[in-house]
């Protein structure tokens, strides 16, 4: 990788900030990193990192050769239309926009520009995320291993068709959250029979690290783990079974389910701005 890349952010939310973060401890210095945003609420942090920040889009295009476009799904039309003329040829253009197809930013972007949809997750930001990107029409291999090597450090990257990426939306993207809301159920449960909040808190957060991590590291299948950890009329089955009962696993499927579904339908709304 050219260590004279030139990389750009246009928005300074939670995702740009993950990606940076996982940039900078890799061959590419914090001078050669430029984010923008409308406001300085988000700026801080990035030039704690030492990297420039500025208000103006169209610099940060201009002075990139690789541009993240980590905005809301409805304000990518309007910064594409305020930069579109500053792209060029050299420019690989990411988009991190949930919903937003690699059509619509094709569209709006002009002809031939190397496009990948890309969708992170907040754990980046503790370099333990997990990536998936599509790449455009124009986007060569070469242009997704450029991608690959600058994002490595991020967690876990891969590349696949961009329908799966709105399936990853719902599975990663969303799918924190869910966790999250498992993990905040498992303490509030310790807490109703008895415990100290923060002791189940920070027990019941170590127990989700500690079980994707040997999920991750074993390679074994969920269910194979699961088992490991029943044993006849113990603990862990009649925990299960009130699971199962309570209709989990459904909810669970459900939720990916609905969280893809609302990825979709961000991605056939009419982009404003179109070109065509």
């Amino acid at each position: 990788m050219d260590s004279q890349l030139k990389i750009g952010f246009i928005g300074a939310g939670n995702m740009a900030f993950g990606i940076a973060k996982g940039l900078l401890p890799g061959k590419v210095p914090p001078a050669n990193v430029k984010v923008s945003a409308p406001s300085s609420r988000n700026l801080e942090r990035f030039q704690e990192l030492g990297v420039a920040v500025t208000h103006s889009n169209v610099e940060v295009v201009s002075g990139s050769d690789v541009v993240f476009v980590a905005v809301k799904p409805h304000l990518v039309p309007l910064v594409l239309a305020e930069t579109s003329q500053h792209i060029t040829d050299r420019h690989v253009i990411v988009s991190v926009a949930a919903g937003v197809t690699l059509a619509t930013l094709e569209d709006l972007l002009p002809e031939n520009t190397t496009v990948i949809r890309l969708m992170p997750n907040l754990p980046c930001v503790v370099q333990e995320g997990a990536l998936l990107f599509a790449r455009g029409t124009h986007a060569k291999p070469e242009d997704g291993a450029l991608l690959r090597s600058l994002l490595h450090r991020c967690g876990l990257v891969e590349e696949g068709p961009e329908a799966w990426v709105d399936i990853h939306t719902g599975l990663s993207g969303s799918g924190v959250a869910f966790v999250y809301l498992f993990a905040e159920a498992l303490a509030e449960g310790a807490v109703k029979m008895g415990m100290p909040s923060a002791l189940a808190q920070s027990i019941a957060s170590q127990t989700v690290l500690g079980a994707g991590t040997l999920l991750r590291d074993s390679g074994k299948h969920p269910a194979q783990l699961r088992s490991e950890v029943c044993t006849p009329g113990g603990t862990t089955i009649h925990g299960l079974h009130a699971l199962e009962r309570g209709g989990v696993r459904a909810s669970i499927m459900s939720a990916v389910e609905a969280a893809t579904t609302r990825a979709q339908e961000l991605g056939q709304k009419p982009a404003a701005g179109s070109r065509k």
